[in-house]
C-alpha cells in the first residue's frame, strides 16, 4: 500500500555550490546535513539570527516521514527523499569540503539519473541551505513523485554512516607552525566583524601555501610563482622548464570550490604538454588529484582539522 503524501510538508535542502558540492555524500551516506555545526548539538549556544531560523526549522519543525527535495541550484531537483529520523548531531560529518555540517536527519534519498529542472528560480533568488517549499508547483510535484511508482526505496535499509576519522596524532614537527597559524586563523576568518572580508588567494599562498611546502623541504629556487599563469609550480630540478616540473597547483579563495580550479590547472597542463598530478588549495584544504587515476581526487588535508589521512597527501607534495 502506497503511504499518503498529499499533505506532508515538503522542504529543501541545498547540496552545496557548483564548485563545493556535498550532495554525493548526503546520498551515499543517506542523510541531510547542514551547518555551521561547530558549536555542538542544538540549541547549543547558536546565536539568534539567520542561522538559528534554518537550525530551528531542520531541527525542531521538520518531522519523520516528511518529504525533503535536494536541490540543485535555484531551479533544480537532484533528488528527492523521505524523512527517516529525529534530528542527530553527527561529528563525522564536521568537514566535508571544509564545512562544519554536523546537525543531520537520516533520509532515504532517490536520486534522479539527470536533475529535474523547472526553468525558473523556484527556489528562491537567493536560496536558503534549509527552508520549507512554498512554491505549489514544487510541493506537486514532490508530493507526486513520493506517491508514484517505484516506492519500495521509501522502505529500503539505510545507508551506513562513515566511522568517524581519527585525528592524525603524530604531526610532522616541521609543519607544526603553519597547523598552529591555521587553527589560529580559520575562527578569525569566519568573524566578519571582528576580520573583515575574507583573505585573498594571494593572501592565503603567502601565509599558508608556501610555509608548508618550504617546511616540506622545498627550496625557495624550486617554487615557481606565477610561473607561466600557474599559481604555483614545484620543481624537481633547474633549470624551471615543463620537462622538470612536479605538481601544479593552482589556489582559490577561501571556502570555495575545488573542482573549477581543478579544470583550471588541466588547462594549464594542456598548454604546457605535460601530465603532472594537481594540488588545489585554498590555503587551508589540500587537495590532490593524480594524472594517472584521471585526475581522481587521492589524498585531502584541512590544515585546521587534520585527520590521519591527511599524513598520505603529506608523503605525496613533500621533497624527496
Amino acid at each position: 500500500m502506497v503511504a499518503d503524501f498529499s499533505s506532508s510538508r515538503v522542504w529543501q535542502v541545498g547540496g552545496g555550490s557548483s564548485g563545493k558540492s556535498c550532495s554525493d555524500d548526503f546520498l551515499r551516506y543517506g542523510v541531510a546535513l547542514i551547518g555551521p555545526g561547530d558549536l555542538g548539538p542544538w540549541p547549543g549556544a547558536y546565536a539568534k539570527d539567520k542561522t538559528t531560523r534554518f537550525l530551528r526549522q531542520f531541527v525542531e519543525e521538520t518531522q519523520v516521514s516528511d518529504i525533503i527535495i535536494l536541490r540543485q541550484g535555484r531551479s533544480a531537483v537532484k533528488a528527492v527523499g523521505i524523512v527517516a529520523s529525529d534530528y542527530i548531531y553527527l561529528t563525522q560529518f564536521e568537514d566535508v569540503d571544509g564545512w562544519d555540517l554536523q546537525h543531520g536527519r537520516r533520509v532515504r534519498w532517490f536520486p534522479l539519473p539527470e536533475p529535474y529542472e523547472f526553468g525558473t528560480a523556484v527556489f528562491g533568488a537567493n536560496p536558503t541551505r534549509y527552508s520549507g517549499v512554498g512554491m505549489a508547483s514544487v510541493v506537486a510535484y514532490a508530493r507526486r513523485f513520493v506517491q508514484s511508482p517505484p516506492t519500495d526505496w521509501q522502505n529500503a535499509r539505510l545507508p551506513d554512516l562513515p566511522v568517524q576519522e581519527a585525528d592524525l596524532d603524530a604531526m610532522p614537527p616541521q609543519i607544526e607552525a603553519v597547523v598552529a597559524s591555521a587553527r589560529d586563523l580559520v575562527p578569525l576568518y569566519w568573524n566578519p566583524p571582528e576580520f573583515g572580508d575574507l583573505p585573498t588567494e594571494d593572501e592565503l599562498v603567502a601565509h599558508f601555501a608556501i610555509p608548508l611546502l618550504r617546511a616540506l623541504g622545498w627550496s625557495k629556487e624550486l617554487i615557481a610563482v606565477k610561473w607561466h599563469y600557474v599559481d604555483i609550480t614545484l620543481f624537481d630540478r633547474l633549470p624551471r622548464q615543463p620537462e622538470n616540473c612536479r605538481l601544479v597547483i593552482e589556489a582559490k579563495r577561501f571556502d570555495t570550490g575545488f573542482e573549477a580550479a581543478l579544470k583550471q590547472a588541466r588547462g594549464y597542463l594542456n598548454t604546457l604538454r605535460i601530465s603532472r598530478d594537481v594540488l588545489v588549495t585554498d590555503g587551508i584544504r589540500y587537495r590532490l588529484y593524480a594524472h594517472e587515476k584521471a585526475f581522481a581526487p587521492v589524498a585531502y588535508a584541512n590544515l585546521s582539522r587534520l585527520k590521519k589521512s591527511a599524513q598520505t597527501l603529506f608523503e605525496n607534495i613533500k621533497r624527496n
